[in-house]
């Protein structure tokens, strides 16, 4: 029991208590604005301002060390008439696992940022 409280004790990272959906939130919409912000549509820029969001949102996530599995999806989209709608659905731990969507929008586009969090249970 010992060996096994010292290993659990060294881990590098927090125990799960549950998302902090508000943390995460705040995160994703500092990447959004980084990326986006003074931005106009280009359908040619959009692979790149895509990967970048839901890399730099990843990689700040990951920094926080908690023991989380990290899935981050980014949509952006040129504004039209026609609007702009999308939905997911988890089956999971609601005590330990979350998400969190940030929208974000400018006068040319909007873009919508999904974050799942998978707790990894030892």
């Amino acid at each position: 029991m010992r060996s096994l409280l010292r290993a659990w004790v060294a881990l590098p990272f927090s125990l799960p208590v549950g998302f902090n959906a508000e943390e995460a939130h705040n995160i994703v919409k500092d990447c959004v604005d980084g990326v986006l912000g003074g931005e106009d549509y280009n359908h040619n820029n959009i692979n790149q301002w895509t990967a970048s969001i839901v890399e730099q949102s990843l990689t700040h996530l990951v920094k926080l060390g908690k023991a989380y599995k990290y899935i981050v999806t980014c949509a952006v989209v040129q504004k039209s008439a026609y609007g702009f709608h999308t939905a997911s659905s988890c089956f999971w731990d609601t005590t330990a696992d979350g998400t969190c969507t940030v929208r974000w929008e400018n006068r040319t586009m909007n873009c919508v940022v999904n974050v799942f969090a998978i707790a990894i249970v030892l």
